[in-house]
């Protein structure tokens, strides 16, 4: 068995480069120093916590260029995607560089004047994260860096097709200033690690980004240790336009949402889901849309669509699209491929299905590439019962001009994130997270510090 892991352009199948694997004892070791750091880094006041992640972002971003060509490099986004996602990445380090300085307790009034309620915040202790390849460096300091703001060590595996701009990153925030035990990286295969993860005293939290499955899989390891857990699984996000959408804006949208990372996001629109009336139209305006965007490799600047990551996935994307036109789908775009299996690269070109029915696999499980699958709904009650009939609830879309529309749509759609007009709403201050089997917890905004920090409740008598 080799004891490297081979990085490879999945634009060329050319390897870039071959990193070390780490022994189990390695990374017993690595938890066990970053258990050690704990107290002194908990220690640390806030403002200085804040310098030192203020430190990190500012560092990353005087190496922006590089990290986004390693990153490109090894996931096969477009060059523009990543330079955007080196932005995303540092303005979770700069919003939790300030919220380290807004850890509240508070006082209770005491139901005896000879006592006093006292209610404080401290950090949890050693986070271990498993983070995926689709976004290599924004899933990292999206629990890096509230996690260092809370006072708590850090300790994450990459995904094997993408470490390299992790490990970069995290040199860099030791560069920073940041004690080297204090955040630390490993590699290996995923399930040994998963397992030294859940089963370690050491760790007292697990945050998880990637497939339902294996979030359950976390989740049922951690039980006999009792681990914090904060994770956001798989989604099948609906976007729903309604009869008065206006169309341009809908059709503009919907490939902000679809197309970004080849379609290879959690949050990306998997079921587009239109009103009869003006299905036909808006199929039209997608479909010529789509028609000119470019695909390629990520470093050739006129791409807008790189390859999807590996053989398993272009597989599924190939598997879903020929289920559905066996079962009477029509491609308006696209529906054909570049594959060479002999250097190892995949690319499906953007593709858009009309006549959808919902017993076709593209509808019931997430597809993670550029195909763009439309399905038309009568009422309001009919696409919301659409759009809920998954066991997923991360994001969802909708589009309308109509209060009562957009309201009602609001209420009733069971996803943790929802854009009205808004096919981005992503940021660093807002929480992000979904409902069902889409996960438990949320990243970003003020919620995203709580699952890093433990509540402690002080009572003093006799006074």
């Amino acid at each position: 068995m080799t004891n490297l892991i081979e990085v490879k352009n999945p634009a060329t199948g050319q390897v870039i480069q071959a990193i070390p694997i780490n022994t189990k004892e390695e990374i017993k070791q690595a938890i066990k120093n970053g258990h050690e750091s704990f107290k002194k880094w908990a220690g640390i006041h806030a403002h200085e916590r804040s310098r030192l992640l203020k430190n990190w972002a500012q560092i990353i971003q005087t190496h922006k260029a590089e990290i986004a060509e390693v990153m490109t490099l090894e996931n096969g986004k477009p060059l523009a995607e990543s330079l955007g996602e080196v932005d995303y990445a540092t303005s979770y380090i700069d919003w939790y560089a300030e919220e380290a300085k807004r850890i509240y307790g508070r006082t209770v009034p005491a139901t005896s004047e000879t006592k006093r309620i006292v209610v404080t915040k401290q950090p949890i202790g050693l986070v271990a994260a498993i983070t995926p390849w689709n976004f290599p460096a924004a899933m990292m300091t999206r629990k890096a860096a509230p996690a260092l703001a809370a006072g708590c060590p850090f300790i994450v595996k990459p995904a094997p097709e993408t470490p390299l701009t992790t490990m970069r990153l995290i040199e860099l925030a030791h560069e920073a200033g940041i004690p080297v035990d204090v955040i630390q990286y490993v590699n290996g295969d995923g399930p040994e690690i998963g397992e030294l993860f859940t089963s370690s005293e050491y760790i007292r939290k697990i945050t998880f980004t990637g497939s339902t499955p294996v979030g359950k899989q976390l989740m049922k390891n951690s039980a006999d240790t009792v681990k914090h857990m904060t994770m956001e699984l798989g989604g099948h996000a609906p976007l729903i336009v309604a009869e008065d959408a206006d169309l341009e804006f809908a059709v503009q949208q919907t490939m902000l949402t679809k197309f970004r990372n080849a379609g290879q996001t959690c949050v990306c629109a998997n079921r587009i889901i239109v009103h009869e009336s003006i299905a036909e139209a808006f199929s039209t305006k997608l479909a010529e849309a789509v028609n000119k965007l470019k695909v390629g490799n990520g470093l050739d600047e006129a791409t807008q669509i790189g390859p999807i990551i590996n053989e398993k996935g272009y597989n599924k994307i190939v598997k879903q699209i020929n289920d559905a036109l066996a079962k009477g789908a029509v491609a308006l775009a696209g529906n054909h491929y570049t594959a060479n299996t002999e250097y190892g690269y995949y690319f499906v070109h953007p593709t858009v299905l009309t006549n959808v029915s919902l017993d076709m696999t593209i509808m019931q499980e997430e597809t993670f590439g550029p195909v763009a699958p439309i399905i038309t709904f009568n009422s309001l009650e009919e696409a919301v019962k659409i759009a809920n009939g998954t066991p997923y609830g991360l994001a969802a879309y909708f589009f309308t001009n109509n209060y009562k529309t957009g309201i009602y749509l609001s209420e009733n759609l069971d996803f943790g994130i929802v854009g009205w007009n808004d096919g981005a709403p992503s940021g660093a201050h807002i929480p992000f997270g979904g409902m069902k089997e889409s996960g438990i917890g949320r990243e970003g905004g003020v919620e995203g510090m709580e699952p890093y920090l433990e509540t402690k409740y002080l009572s003093i008598g006799n006074l």
